[in-house]
């Protein structure tokens, strides 16, 4: 399931999330699953036909990420790999960047991300006056709504409903799966 919250000229996406990439050198040697949420450029194209014609939009590349993940077999809310990528080059995240605070309170983590967009960017690696203030104040207010669709999110990972692979992965036979929008 994708979420998207498009703003001026950023936005924000989120969907479920089901890895099984068997990587001891990532931490991966189970399957996980959970919510990602990435921090995008959105474009709003030209009008393809009359004023009342569908409008083009373009979700692009991502400028932050946070993975709010646990391994697949664990109980519920536990977020034993829970990370974030503070910076993205291109279409290629940096390395998991692990924090304390984002494993034992993620919500409130991700709230104070969110509501302090300076310091993000910052950590990220862009500078803030790259970003409207019109986009900062609006990312500000949309804050509890995001935060609150992740939490309804990750209630239908832990209820199985999401964040599960397409096909059967148990026979051993298939040895990777990326089963998400993001």
């Amino acid at each position: 399931m994708l979420y998207a919250f498009a703003f001026e000229r950023i936005g924000v996406v989120m969907s479920d999330l089901y890895f099984l990439n068997p990587n001891p050198l990532h931490g991966q040697e189970t399957p996980e699953r959970g919510v990602r949420l990435e921090l995008r450029v959105f474009d709003s194209g030209d009008l393809p036909g009359s004023i009342y014609s569908a409008r083009p939009i373009t979700i692009g590349r991502p400028l932050w990420r946070v993975d709010l993940l646990q391994d697949a077999n664990a109980a519920p809310n536990t977020f034993d790999r829970t990370h974030h990528h503070p910076n993205v080059v291109g279409w290629e995240p940096g390395p998991r960047t692990f924090v304390e605070e984002l494993s034992s309170a993620p919500l409130s983590w991700l709230t104070s991300k969110l509501t302090d967009i300076t310091s993000l960017l910052n950590e990220a690696g862009i500078s803030p006056d790259d970003i409207s203030a019109a986009d900062a104040d609006s990312l500000r207010a949309a804050t509890p709504d995001i935060v609150n669709t992740v939490r309804r999110l990750l209630d239908r990972v832990w209820a199985g409903d999401l964040g599960r692979p397409e096909e059967d992965v148990d026979s051993g036979a298939v040895t990777s799966v990326r089963a998400s929008w993001l």
